[in-house]
């Protein structure tokens, strides 16, 4: 594989952890960020010190000039949170080469508009760059990337071409990538998985045990399965390592903002206390708005996302939501819906 030089737009833990990646499989990175101290702090000790202390970082170029970062760039990757990409793509077109791909890893939708993170991008970036977004997603938390854990990721785009390219250049011995064209599903697994690990993180909060946990896991899987296939995703999307394999590490693991916040609903701390004590974006807040408003606008059942609106953003507490889940009329698990959904869409495809 020949050496890319690549820009990565966004200095968190992710855009750190992924330059990391980058420059040990031999590529030209330079990381862009907003926040001075911590990019001074990286020249100075090697070490981003607020968003992933204690792991020694290799030699990286860091910059806060955007136009510097994306000059004679082969590969930029938007590692910044959901909410704030139309902004950071709105300023970096002006200086985005023209044979450049395009590469996001925000794992949420846009709270106004509910548009993914692909769709916000082509609706900044002239029609030049549509057919080279991608979006790499999947269980892939940066304290594990940085220090060489084993990780499997999937990059989804609408170009197989485009996929596999970015497979080569991010494919290391600790970090496997596999493709998939299903761009929306990868996206929207992305995203809605979040809205459930914090339902799942309010369950560990309130004490129940694991009978409860994998009911939520299989349950929240259903219901944002039915939202997906409703806009045209494929249902195996959300089987795979965007959905499944994204949502178990995202409802499990102490590294998890969204799995930590739910914990400390259910343990009974406000919503803006929860925030404050993570101090780093936590994408299924504003992803649980824009969800219950796409699910009341295609009328697709959503139990578990409405119970978690209610208890973020209308004060019904989380022991109020239980019952009001568990008390719900009687019925089947709708596997056969999910499937007439998707049949459905196929043939209207025709």
């Amino acid at each position: 594989m020949s050496k890319k030089r690549v820009a990565v737009l966004g200095a968190g833990s992710f855009g750190t952890a992924l330059s990391k990646l980058l420059h040990e499989n031999g590529h030209d990175v330079l990381l862009w960020g907003r926040d001075r101290t911590v990019l001074s702090a990286m020249k100075e000790h090697r070490m981003n010190i607020r968003y992933l202390p204690d792991v020694p970082l290799p030699s990286i170029a860091v910059s806060d000039d955007l136009e510097k970062a994306l000059y004679g760039r082969d590969l930029v990757v938007f590692a910044v949170p959901s909410q704030a990409m139309r902004s950071v793509v709105s300023a970096a077109k002006t200086y985005i080469p023209d044979h450049a791909l395009l590469v996001h890893t925000a794992k949420g939708l846009e709270r106004e508009s509910g548009m993914r993170m692909s769709e916000v991008m082509r609706d900044v970036l002239p029609p030049s760059f549509f057919n080279r977004v991608s979006a790499l997603s999947g269980p892939s938390h940066a304290e594990e990337v940085a220090r060489g854990l084993p990780t499997t990721v999937v990059v989804a785009s609408d170009e197989e071409k485009v996929s596999r390219e970015v497979q080569s250049i991010f494919f290391a011995p600790s970090f496997r990538v596999y493709i998939n064209q299903d761009l929306l599903g990868v996206e929207l697994s992305g995203s809605l998985k979040n809205i459930i690990a914090l339902g799942a993180g309010i369950s560990d909060g309130l004490g129940f045990g694991d009978n409860a946990k994998a009911a939520l896991l299989t349950r929240g899987l259903a219901e944002i399965a039915r939202l997906g296939v409703k806009l045209g995703a494929h249902p195996l999307t959300f089987l795979g390592l965007a959905g499944m394999g994204d949502l178990i590490v995202t409802a499990t693991s102490r590294h998890s903002r969204n799995w930590r916040t739910g914990k400390m609903l259910g343990e009974g701390m406000r919503l803006d206390a929860a925030l404050a004590t993570i101090g780093m974006v936590v994408e299924g807040v504003k992803t649980t708005e824009a969800a219950y408003r796409m699910s009341r606008h295609h009328e697709v059942e959503m139990p578990i996302t409405t119970a978690l609106y209610a208890v973020l953003f209308e004060g019904l507490s989380a022991e109020e939501a239980v019952p009001m889940l568990m008390g719900r009329e009687r019925t089947d698990e709708g596997h056969a819906l999910l499937l007439d959904i998707w049949e459905r869409n196929r043939q209207e495809e025709r």
